[in-house]
Formats: C-alpha cells, sequence, structure tokens
C-alpha cells in the first residue's frame, strides 16, 4: 500500500509541476527561499536560475516548456500512472485471494453438516403359540400367568433417535435416544394409573398416556442411552463417554444397533484408537464398570461424587485389530481380491470390594422394622481376564468368519450379605472359566441372488443345575442353591458344608446376539451351555425382496442342566421369512418358526407331561433414516 500512495504523490507533484509555476515557499522563519532551477532543454545548455522574486511582488510568470520537455513529463507521468494502476492491481488481487480463500476455509469446515440424524422407526407385531410347550405353569420356560392361555399376541413400537452435532470437522458429539422404547400398544391407558375418575372401565378408554416409570410403565417415555464425543486428531480419534461396544460378530461385546434388536451394551469409556500402520488399529479403552456408593452434598442437585474407590470394578481394554474400511473391502471385491481381517480385544477387570448397604441381619418379626447392620464392605478380591479373538475372510462368492471368547479368573469370597463376609461357611473362592465362540459361512450363487449359509456356535457349561443365563435367581434348594430339575439359579454349588462345586463355567452369548425365533431368544433367554448348528438360505426374488429360511439343532453340552437331567438333545426349530426395503428407508418383513421340542426339554419323570410344539409370528414395520 505504500507503494501506491508514493505512487500517487510523484504523479501530483508532476502534474502540479507541469500546470502552474511553482510558488515560492514560506518557512516558519518568514523568509522567503530561492526558487528551483529550471530544466535544462539539453545537456549542452544548462539553464540559468531565475532570479528570486519578493512575495509582494507576485510569482513569476510560468516559462514555456519546449516539445522535448512536455514529451518527457508525458512520458514519466504516464509511467507513474501505469506503476499505480499495477499497485492498486496487485493489491486488490491480494484481498480478493485472501477473502476467497478465507471463505473458502470457512465452507471447508461447515462443508459436513451441523447436524445430522440417523435412526429408526419400528412397529413389531408378535404371535406366540403354546410357548408353555404343554407343561405346568409353574414349569414352564416361558412367563405365563396361572390362567393359561394358548396364545400371546400384540404389539410394540419403538423409535431410535441417533443425532450427530458436527461443531467442525474435528469435533463430534453423537447420541442415541429411544422414545416409547419397545412400549406394547396399547398398555398405557388413560384409565389406568392416572388419578383420574373419569374411566372405572378400561372399556371407555379413549386414548394413551406417555408411559411413566413406577406410574403406568417401568420405563419412562424417553431414554438417552448413549451420549459422547468424538475429536479427530493427527494421531488419531479419541472419544469419551457412554457409548456402544460391539466386536467382531457380537459373541461377547454387541452394541445391539440392529433393527430387530432389543439388547445391546452401553458402556462408560474413553478410548483412542490409533493406527500405527496403515490397516492396523491400536484402541486402548478404560470402561467404568461399577463406581459402587454414589454421594452428593445436595441430593437435588450439584455434582455426585464416588464415597468409595475401593468398591470400584473398572476395565482395562486394548483392542488390535488388521481392518479394511467399508470402501477398501467393496473396491477389493470388485477387483476379486481377497479380504482378511482380524484381532484381538482383551480386557481385564478387577474389584477389590464390593458396597452392601443396610441389610437385615436377623428374621424379621411381623410389625416390627428389621434390624440392620451398617453400611459396609465385603472383601470380593476379584479379577477376570477376557480376551477374544476374530478374524474375518471374505472374497466375492464366499465369507467366512470366526470369534472365539474366553473368561477366566476368581472371586475370593462369594458372600451376598455383611454377615457372612466373615463366615467361613458363606465366604468361599469361586474360580471363573468359561469360552465360547460362533462360526459362519455364507457362499454365493446365480449372481449373488442365492446365499446358502452355515452357522456353528458353542458355549461352554457345567453339570450344575439350570442353564445358568439367570444365575441371581434362587434354585429350589434349602439355601437357594439349585437341585436337579431347576431351569434358572447359580452354578456353582455352596452351602453351610462347603462347596461341592466352586467353579462358574458357563459362557453366556450376548443377549442382542440373535440365533433363533423361539427356543434361545425366547424361552431360555439367551445361548449358554450348549452348542447348535445352522444351515441356511436366503434368495433375492428382487431389488429389496428377499427371502429367506433356516434350521437350528441346539443341544445342552451337559444333561445335568436341563429340565429332564436325563437328556441334552434341547430341540429343532425352523425359521422363514419374507423382507421387503426400499431405497427410502421402509422395512416390512415377516417371520415365522415353529419349535420342535426334544428330551432336554421334558420335566422329571414324576412331573412330565405330553411335549407341545411352540410357533411364533413376528412381523415388521419400520422406517430407517
Amino acid at each position: 500500500m505504500s507503494h501506491v500512495l508514493l505512487a500517487a504523490l510523484l504523479v501530483a507533484s508532476a502534474t502540479a509541476t507541469a500546470q502552474t509555476s511553482p510558488k515560492t515557499p514560506v518557512p516558519e522563519s518568514g523568509t522567503p527561499a530561492p526558487a528551483q532551477p529550471a530544466p535544462a532543454p539539453a545537456p549542452a545548455q544548462p539553464a540559468t536560475p531565475a532570479p528570486s522574486t519578493p512575495a509582494a511582488e507576485g510569482a513569476a510568470p510560468p516559462a514555456e516548456l519546449t516539445p522535448e520537455m512536455q514529451a518527457e513529463l508525458e512520458r514519466r507521468l504516464e509511467a507513474a500512472k501505469q506503476e499505480m494502476r499495477e499497485e492498486i492491481r496487485a493489491q486488490m488481487a491480494t484481498q480478493s485471494l485472501s477473502s476467497d480463500w478465507q471463505q473458502e476455509w470457512t465452507e471447508e469446515r461447515r462443508k459436513l453438516e451441523i447436524f445430522t440424524l440417523d435412526g429408526y422407526f419400528r412397529v413389531r407385531p408378535n404371535l406366540f403359540y403354546k410357548f408353555d410347550l404343554g407343561k405346568a405353569p409353574e414349569r414352564s420356560l416361558f412367563p405365563t400367568r396361572s390362567i393359561t392361555e394358548n396364545t400371546q399376541a400384540g404389539a410394540n413400537m419403538r423409535v431410535r433417535l441417533e443425532p450427530t452435532f458436527n461443531i467442525s470437522e474435528e469435533v463430534r458429539l453423537k447420541l442415541q435416544v429411544d422414545a416409547l422404547d419397545n412400549i406394547l400398544l396399547g398398555s398405557t391407558p388413560d384409565s389406568a394409573f392416572t388419578g383420574s375418575n373419569r374411566d372405572i372401565f378400561t372399556l371407555f378408554s379413549q386414548s394413551q398416556e406417555p408411559p411413566s416409570a413406577g406410574l403406568n410403565a417401568l420405563k419412562d417415555s424417553i431414554s438417552v442411552k448413549r451420549a459422547y464425543g468424538e475429536v479427530s486428531t493427527p494421531v488419531g480419534i479419541l472419544r469419551f463417554g457412554r457409548m456402544g461396544s460391539q466386536w467382531g460378530l457380537g459373541v461377547l461385546h454387541n452394541d445391539g444397533n440392529c433393527l430387530d434388536c432389543d439388547f445391546g451394551d452401553n458402556v462408560d469409556r474413553v478410548q483412542f484408537v490409533t493406527e500405527p500402520l496403515s490397516g492396523f488399529y491400536v484402541t486402548p479403552m478404560i470402561d467404568f464398570n461399577s463406581e459402587g456408593v454414589v454421594g452428593n452434598r445436595d441430593p437435588a442437585e450439584g455434582e455426585p461424587f464416588d464415597l468409595s474407590n475401593a468398591d470400584d470394578s473398572h476395565s482395562y481394554v486394548v483392542a488390535i485389530a488388521r481392518r479394511d474400511t467399508d470402501q477398501q473391502v467393496k473396491d477389493k471385491l470388485e477387483n476379486n481380491q481377497g479380504v482378511l481381517n482380524y484381532g484381538l480385544h482383551f480386557t481385564y477387570r478387577a474389584q477389590r470390594w464390593q458396597e452392601r448397604g443396610f441389610e437385615p441381619s436377623a428374621p424379621v418379626v411381623p410389625g416390627e422394622p428389621a434390624p440392620a447392620t451398617p453400611r459396609g464392605f465385603i472383601p470380593r478380591d476379584s479379577t477376570l481376564y477376557m480376551p477374544d479373538l476374530w478374524l474375518r475372510y471374505e472374497e466375492r462368492l464366499f465369507r467366512v468368519e470366526v470369534e472365539l471368547a474366553a473368561i477366566y479368573g476368581s472371586i475370593n469370597n462369594r458372600a451376598q450379605a455383611l454377615a457372612d463376609a466373615a463366615d467361613p461357611t458363606q465366604n468361599q473362592s469361586l474360580d471363573v472359566l468359561q469360552f465360547g465362540g460362533a462360526a459362519q459361512g455364507e457362499y454365493k450363487m446365480l449372481n449373488g441372488n442365492l446365499n446358502l449359509g452355515l452357522e456353528l456356535g458353542f458355549a461352554s457349561g457345567d453339570k450344575a443345575p439350570g442353564f445358568g443365563n439367570y444365575p441371581g435367581r434362587s434354585g429350589s434348594g434349602a439355601e437357594g442353591e439349585t437341585l436337579a430339575g431347576d431351569r434358572e439359579g447359580p452354578q456353582f454349588r455352596c452351602g453351610t458344608g462347603g462347596c461341592a462345586d466352586n467353579a462358574i463355567r458357563n459362557f453366556r452369548f450376548n443377549r442382542a446376539y440373535r440365533v433363533d425365533l423361539i427356543l434361545w431368544r425366547e424361552l431360555i433367554g439367551g445361548l449358554t451351555d450348549a452348542v447348535y448348528i445352522k444351515p441356511s438360505v436366503k434368495y433375492s426374488l428382487a431389488d429389496g425382496f428377499d427371502l429367506y429360511g433356516s434350521l437350528i439343532y441346539s443341544q445342552a453340552l451337559y444333561a445335568e442342566s436341563t429340565p429332564s437331567t436325563t437328556s441334552t438333545s434341547l430341540g429343532v426349530e425352523v425359521n422363514a421369512g419374507a423382507r421387503y426395503e426400499t431405497e427410502d428407508g421402509f422395512v416390512a418383513g415377516l417371520t415365522w418358526g415353529i419349535l420342535f421340542p426334544m428330551g432336554g426339554l421334558q420335566e422329571i419323570p414324576a412331573l412330565r407331561r405330553d411335549f407341545e410344539t411352540a410357533q411364533a409370528v413376528r412381523g415388521t414395520l419400520a422406517i430407517r433414516f
């Protein structure tokens, strides 16, 4: 800019010299200054300075310019003007470039939308037929009422919202919010638990109320299940908050993000994803599994805090994986290349103490308050190690995927009450040794329209009665231990006489891992202490319209774990269905299943009844977005 000003001053000075005679400058002292000599017309004829004239006499008349002087002056004036034009042009170009770059940089950072929304809305009608398998209500694997009915039918719904707030290209906030989560249609009428006396018969109910936990439902209308921040850095991605946890096929860690899922793992975690080598990822993580007793100076508000670190249960996790992105997988398959991905997910978890609050320490006398022991801690000294291996190999026409997981460790004090923590007949140590896994294979034919699949899975178990999916349920024994024929209960057998079995060996598949429609999903509640084989077929009739079917044979590892106590065969189940999905997110599906129960599900001889086959029909109406 200084160059431009200088050129302008030069032009102005030259113009003034050419158009007017110079006036005699008057300094601050008032003494006239001598006049400047006139320019010489030629080097050989130097000009003589004009004599100065007093200011009172007026200025001298201007000297006439020769044609050569006029031409030289105009040349210099044009050169100065040209220089000024170029300087101004350069300055404007620089300002324009800076403005364009700033705008482009801003647009680049805002190229990703500030707010994006993913999720789905689903309605699932279902019908269950003879899920009691013909057993007495108290022996049924499926929860039934004393007034037995062969059919249970209804429909449930869920709205899942997964918004992402893009603060910038590097900083994001992600949430998962469920509204009317698996609410049964018609389960919150305005005539029930609302305090209204408008109707005394539900027959007159004309509206539904929002679900409210503890009032007219088990859960509130809206549930925030996940909220976490994500920051991209030059060396990796930082995530912190409550987020989903998924690894491999989902045998052990499963986030439950499928359209038909009901369960899923939500973990409080801080993790950092790094890529030290191209395609190889190393992710250290810290999980806050349980903080025990939580306090607050003001119960109504303020910041809560952990009253004691002694009862905390934390996990230290590292995941190492060789993994291609979805686009890389697609490119390799299109070029007839194989895709090999694999990894190890390892967890170390520990807990020194477990808090127990006010508990009855003596038999409760009717009409009197229960005596209680002070709040205290039970020494657990527990450790768990959980390795989880995963491998996937895929080509254009086939896929093979395997996951193998194990859980081993110890719990040095099994006591559940403070009074039993120091009792040698109640505080025995327990060993944990569990392992399981699944393998899936898929082969594509007819240009990918026909898929043939085979799936195998197993979960370790032991000879303790009951399947062990819900060890918190008491067995039929005098001290809550399981006895022969029990369906559920703890998988260790310890009492006042010592421990006949102090090991927990039954591996439990994640409940979000789907195997079938009836046996494991509804009747038993999750795969454990068993092995299964599942051939399947899927055929695409048209874009977005598929037919599928599968046959599942399930068998317990130990007969002692089954209700029969003598047979390991659990049953054969057939599932078949159709699914239609459009490009704009509409999904419609219908699945039918029939279970042929086998000897392992039969009762002990004294309680035995004739089996009846169970059937289920599930529908799906959904919108993805």
